[in-house]
């Protein structure tokens, strides 16, 4: 063993469990090439940087593929393999290109891939597909000034735009044989239910679905793939018509739909298995999830053997068997097979587990919220507790591995996360209540739970913190002003601070979210964006402030975080401020540790345990 090898031993003996998490090296589940199954490509930070990876099964060579400074984490094989597509902006700020290089080309530096659809300028992605043949691909753009554009591309060829609107779209999948495009929009102006258009190359319409027509209530459809079968115009889609999202096939060139109604609980979503004559059923209930076969030609549900936890994604291989990355609260993720087998392990420093989650139901204003819980091994309350709200908001937590609530509970502190009115998972109503009193809902749902957290025993009121990023992180600062006397402290990432002006610098896409969350834009509807925006708030804030935002973030600005704080220093409230040069979060390791490090040093110097 040499001194060098000894050196980075002990660095790591001596390196705490929290630290730990963050630096093990992880893997995303990984994507295979349709027509050559054994090429794949997934994301790994085993150099400190999540890049992108490519992988040869039948070799079991592992590629780095991708090397830039903020990291890489968008990318797409083509389906005969022999191409990596990658999107390339600037510094986390997601707006720029597509580039490609060939699967087996070595990563020399200095060099750059080529442009994959030379002739179309920058944008922010609004999704892709490529064809079997090798030269053909559908690309969605959203720019400020064109709103959502989707362009066929052939090599060779200059692209041909087959679709404008002004509202938000995207590609959402191609046939297998080319023919077929589908394509989910908003062009009735609500973006949190899309409708469905199937496309021809030639741009004319062959189909379309929308289930936001007609009555009050608006259900939302998405595209979740084409029947991998050359000819075959099946269409796999979701929807919400009983409440919850569920799939059925749609027969795009006659119209016939063939509703499932699986017998489970939870949203259910679907894929296909590789010989279209069954779909991979992905369940997720309560926070938890699992997965099923269904038989499409007897009807038979099967249900494949997981793990309790949570299966953050699955794919059907072409021998019948199933990869899936999975984790639980006390489990690092993995990414198994039902053989048995773990699909990649990474060599290198093991992450160390954590708690158990537990559940607590607790009656709030617009029904039943369900809160998970995590408390230090052996302890007792009342503890500090850390509230760590998660984004979205169209999002929830999970019984799933998560190194940032880990490390509160390795420095003593319990953690409550809340699906507030909002999160998925719990129903179409539970999700589309978040309408017109945007955050104020919220934070009624988190109120209920912290509630029942003092008053269970869980919880010392005195030593609440308040967190969260994204979306977490709006509602953090909004329920330091909304509720001043609840929170000892609060921490935000990448938070939405000032409503109005943030509306003014965001991405396109978010600004037709927020349209439809808050009912038109700020000069339409003032007083809701006045109602839900923390900057309003500002001057009731009690509790210390600890804000971090990424200065090229284009879903939470910085000129927005920017007058929040500056309103907070004129009455020399007691916050702080980190910038840092990436977008919405980073993917470099080292920065990751170092905002959680700041962020429990701040807990520490103002909140004590």
């Amino acid at each position: 063993m040499t001194e060098s090898t000894r050196s980075t031993e002990q660095q790591q003996a001596d390196m705490p469990d929290w630290e730990k998490r963050f630096r093990a090296p992880r893997v995303s589940l990984p994507d295979w090439a349709e027509d050559a199954p054994h090429r794949s490509l997934f994301v790994s930070n085993a150099t400190g940087t999540y890049e992108l990876y490519a992988w040869d099964r039948a070799t079991g060579e592992q590629r780095q593929v991708t090397h830039r400074a903020n990291g890489t984490t968008d990318g797409v094989l083509s389906p005969d393999g022999e191409w990596i597509w990658w999107f390339d902006d600037k510094d986390g700020d997601e707006f720029g290109i597509w580039r490609r290089r060939p699967f087996g080309a070595a990563l020399v530096d200095g060099e750059t891939d080529e442009p994959a659809v030379p002739g179309l300028d920058p944008s922010y992605p609004a999704g892709l597909a490529i064809c079997r043949d090798g030269r053909t691909s559908v690309v969605g753009r959203s720019t400020d000034d064109d709103g959502s554009t989707i362009h066929l591309a052939r090599t060779g060829e200059a692209p041909v735009e087959l679709y404008r609107h002004r509202e938000s779209a995207g590609v959402g999948d191609l046939s297998h044989d080319g023919s077929l495009i589908a394509v989910e929009h908003t062009e009735h102006g609500d973006a949190m239910h899309s409708a469905l258009r199937v496309l021809r190359p030639d741009g004319s319409a062959v189909a379309e679905l929308d289930d936001t027509e007609g009555g009050t209530v608006e259900l939302g459809l998405e595209v979740l793939g084409f029947a991998p079968v050359d000819g075959d115009s099946r269409l796999l889609i979701g929807h919400q018509r009983r409440g919850r999202w569920e799939p059925l096939v749609w027969e795009v060139t006659t119209g016939e739909q063939t509703d499932l109604r699986l017998d489970l609980p939870g949203d259910v979503a679907a894929e296909w298995y590789p010989d279209g004559s069954a779909l991979l059923i992905a369940h997720s209930f309560e926070a938890r999830s699992d997965l099923w076969r269904y038989d499409l030609a007897s009807g038979q549900l099967t249900e494949v053997a997981t793990p309790p936890g949570t299966v953050s994604g699955a794919t059907a291989r072409p021998d019948g068997t199933v990869e899936y990355l999975w984790s639980s609260a006390a489990e690092p993720s993995a990414v198994r097979s039902t053989t048995g087998e773990t699909v990649l392990d990474p060599p290198g420093l093991k992450s160390p587990g954590s708690v158990p989650v537990e559940d607590a139901w607790v009656e709030g204003p617009g029904g039943r919220v369900h809160a998970l819980i995590q408390k230090p091994a052996g302890t007792t309350g009342p503890l500090p507790t850390v509230f760590e709200i998660h984004g979205g908001p169209t999002w929830h937590d999970s019984d799933s591995f998560a190194a940032g609530p880990a490390a509160w509970i390795d420095h003593g502190y319990a953690v409550v996360r809340v699906n507030y009115r909002g999160s998925t998972g719990y129903g179409r109503e539970w999700t589309d209540a978040l309408k017109h009193r945007v955050g104020l809902i919220e934070l009624e749902d988190i109120a209920a739970v912290r509630e029942w957290a003092v008053t269970s025993g869980l919880a010392d009121p005195d030593r609440l913190i308040l967190t969260g990023g994204s979306w977490g992180g709006y509602l953090t600062l909004l329920g330091l002003g909304v509720q001043p006397d609840a929170w000892a402290l609060g921490i935000a990432a990448v938070p939405v601070a000032d409503y109005v002006t943030a509306y003014h610098d965001e991405m396109e896409a978010l600004k037709a979210m927020d349209r439809t969350l808050l009912g038109g834009t700020p000069e339409e509807v003032p007083e809701r964006f006045e109602a839900s925006s923390p900057l309003t708030y500002v001057d009731a804030v009690k509790a210390p402030v600890y804000i971090s935002a990424g200065v090229n973030d284009p879903r939470c600005p910085i000129r927005q975080i920017d007058n929040y704080v500056h309103r907070l220093a004129a009455r020399e409230a007691v916050h702080e401020v980190y910038r840092y040069d990436a977008g919405h979060g980073s993917l470099v390791v080292d920065e990751r540790i170092k905002q959680v490090r700041l962020e429990l040093d701040f807990a520490e110097r103002h909140l004590g345990k």
